[in-house]
C-alpha cells in the first residue's frame, strides 16, 4: 500500500505542510501571493503557516521525532 494511506505517512505529510507553509510565510512575495486568503482551500495553507509559526518548538520536536521514527523504527 502507498505510504500516503498509512497514519505515519499522513503525519509526515502534515508536518511537511506545516513546515513548508511556515517557511513560505517568511518570504514577503510568497506571503502576499500564497498566504493572503484566510478561507477556502488557500486558507488551509494560511492556517498551516500560523500553526507553524506559533507552535514552532512543538513542530520542530515533532519533526525530529518523526525523522527518528522513519529512519530507525520503520
Amino acid at each position: 500500500t502507498p505510504t500516503v494511506y498509512s497514519l505515519d505517512g499522513l503525519l509526515v505529510f502534515g508536518l511537511l505542510l506545516v513546515c513548508t507553509c511556515a517557511y513560505l510565510r517568511k518570504v514577503p512575495r510568497l506571503k502576499a501571493w500564497l498566504l493572503s486568503e484566510k478561507r477556502g482551500l488557500w486558507g488551509v495553507f494560511y492556517k498551516a503557516a500560523v500553526i507553524g509559526t506559533r507552535l514552532h518548538v512543538a513542530v520542530a520536536v515533532s519533526c525530529i521525532l518523526m525523522a527518528f521514527y522513519v529512519l530507525v523504527v520503520k
